[in-house]
């Protein structure tokens, strides 16, 4: 403990109230110690469960989207398996479409809480409380980097975009065709990189291969199906569709009811259980998916670094992503 105490510059009644776990240490003395003894690879530190508990605030959508649904589990997941790092979840579900709303609850819960994981439409109100808020707060899945936010964790999503250009120029094969997108929000940077992706690929390599609409769903996937349903009756000339968001369902059912269900690609993003069945029914033609449970374990770590609470500089970390065809489902 005198060790310790020298390295941390602080006394070694403090040193030992922390690893004794008396408390009354403030967090920052208390990472000081955790960190030095970790260093020192002091035994005791190593098991210790730190006396204080962080509390950590999550903002996304509802679990009425499937890819939040999974983050959510992600969370969960990642409560349990770092118990002993003494962080408290809190996950609060917002409304994407109001970003007023969104940037309210950013500021309360920056007020009570010492971290935020967020997963949110880059909106300027909603990057200005973001960079007015006093705690460490890590993007997820999709990035708002004027916001200054410590990190980002999750893929590179114009590499994406590019993946299911190359796709949808592939399937349609020399013939290309036309092709829509169907993007959920393009005030989320992540989707608008996918498009910027999905549009570089076509110009590149597949000249015959043609986008020639991006429409906005909102993220609710019933609008998604509408939208389809009256584009492929509007253009019978449609051979492929991208959906990057939400409604997967809605979409093959409109396919289905226009008799297109054979003759249009559908590719899509996120390995969810019902894109699953879709891809083995082969409803669906690829998934690319980007594996939200690991990106919320990531996060979570992530702002454990920054907090003191695991050891290592908290950065970006870029995930993979992996395609799956109903061979893989």
């Amino acid at each position: 403990m005198s060790d310790v105490a020298r390295e941390a510059g602080l006394s070694l009644a403090t040193v030992d109230r922390v690893l004794n776990g008396r408390g009354g240490v403030t967090p920052d003395k208390e990472r000081r110690v955790m960190a030095v003894a970790r260093r020192l690879r002091l035994d005791r530190a190593l098991r210790l469960r730190p006396t204080r508990t962080l509390r950590i605030a999550v903002l996304i959508q509802p679990p009425t989207n499937p890819f939040h649904a999974a983050l959510r589990a992600g969370f969960d997941l990642a409560a349990k398996l770092h118990v002993d790092l003494g962080l408290q979840l809190h996950v609060c579900h917002i409304d994407q479409n109001d970003p007023a709303g969104i940037a309210a609850a950013i500021r309360m819960e920056a007020e009570r809480c010492d971290a935020l994981i967020v997963s949110l439409p880059a909106a300027p109100r909603v990057a200005q409380a973001l960079t007015e808020a006093r705690v460490p707060v890590v993007t997820l899945a999709t990035d708002i980097a004027e916001s200054g936010r410590a990190a980002y964790v999750g893929p590179d999503d114009h590499r994406a975009g590019r993946v299911a250009g190359d796709l949808m120029g592939r399937f349609l094969g020399a013939d290309g065709g036309e092709v829509v997108m169907l993007a959920g929000r393009l005030d989320i940077a992540g989707q608008r990189a996918r498009e910027a992706g999905f549009r570089e690929v076509l110009a590149e390599r597949y000249r015959r291969t043609r986008l020639t609409d991006v429409l906005e769903s909102g993220e609710d996937g019933d609008r998604a199906g509408r939208l389809a349903h009256r584009v492929l009756r509007s253009q019978p000339g449609v051979r492929g569709i991208y959906l990057a968001s939400a409604g997967a369902g809605p979409v093959v059912a409109a396919l289905r009811r226009l008799g297109r269900a054979e003759s249009t690609i559908l590719i899509t993003h996120e390995m969810t259980p019902d894109r699953r069945a879709l891809l083995r029914a082969r409803a669906i033609d690829a998934v690319i998916d980007q594996n939200p449970e690991l990106e919320a374990r990531l996060a979570v770590e992530a702002v454990a670094r920054l907090l003191g609470r695991l050891e290592g500089e908290a950065t970006d970390i870029p995930t993979e992503i992996a395609i799956h065809t109903c061979e893989t489902a």
